[in-house]
């Protein structure tokens, strides 16, 4: 078989793969928005493809008295926010010391944050439970903020530094040559160096409210302080709910923020690793 014949079937497997994973990614999500314009509630009696299509359910949403959609929306976006702001500045301030200083207990605290990345958060959730109603914050939208923005400091920190380690030292001296200490040299160097593994950062914990369900289910119990995702569980939570395609339409809204979030740090997703760092 000639290489070149051989290179058209790679690329071919290669293709029907990419169509396969396509497949399987994109029809529970066509699925959801065709259950959203669904007329009825049942999901028993939903169409792939509706014969009447309706924006009802998106209406109810917003608009009905019994619908806590809203708050919800801004429990998880202020919490979204919040998250990614404070895990950037933390890990960023955590990663830079790891790379940069010299100081006992540096490469057991780094073995430290790679052990705890073993564990799964499952594991630790009675124990946050504990301390969140120890220090009164159970039920309380600051104490999912608090585990969140602790809990993503040992994965993220490990992932920044190793990023931060790549940055080369030489321009570090030169700034200290012109005068510049460790804090100017943090800000004005390495962060704007490091966009794109920051705007990771950023990207991974903004969504990570919207997702997550289990953490918000155990600390929190008034309706007023739900999130997205445990308020959308209560609309076919009950035995006898049948509010599935209201249930849709909101899980299909939940995309909107973070696709703007991805479009909006897409530059830096995909820029270069030190990128303007040899300039002039």
């Amino acid at each position: 078989m000639s290489s070149k014949k051989k290179s058209k079937i790679e690329v071919a497997f290669i293709y029907l793969f990419i169509l396969v994973m396509f497949i399987i990614i994109g029809y529970p999500l066509f699925w959801a928005l065709m259950m959203s314009v669904n007329p009825g509630s049942n999901m028993l009696v939903t169409e792939l493809f509706p014969s009447n299509p309706t924006l009802e359910h998106y209406k109810w949403l917003f608009t009905s008295p019994n619908s806590n959609y809203l708050l919800w929306y801004k429990n998880s976006l202020y919490i979204a926010v919040v998250n990614s702001v404070g895990s950037v500045i933390i890990t960023s301030l955590i990663a830079y010391a790891f790379s940069r200083y010299k100081f006992i207990g540096r490469k057991y605290g780094l073995y430290m944050f790679l052990l705890l990345q073993m564990f799964p958060a499952l594991m630790g959730m009675v124990a946050l439970y504990i301390l969140l109603n120890t220090i009164g914050l159970t039920d309380s939208l600051y104490g999912l903020m608090l585990i969140y923005l602790g809990g993503q400091i040992p994965f993220n920190a490990w992932l920044v530094k190793g990023y931060f380690d790549t940055i080369p030292k030489e321009l570090d001296e030169a700034a200290k040559i012109d005068g510049a200490g460790h804090l100017k040299n943090f800000w004005t160097i390495m962060l704007p160096l490091a966009k794109p593994i920051l705007a990771v950062v950023a990207l991974f914990n903004f969504m990570a409210p919207f997702m997550d369900f289990l953490l918000p289910r155990i600390v929190l119990t008034s309706p007023s302080n739900f999130t997205l995702a445990l308020g959308l569980y209560n609309f076919i939570n009950d035995q006898f709910s049948t509010n599935f395609t209201r249930f849709a339409a909101g899980s299909i809204l939940i995309a909107v923020p973070i696709a703007l979030v991805f479009l909006l740090l897409q530059r830096y997703l995909i820029s270069g690793l030190t990128s303007g760092a040899t300039k002039g």
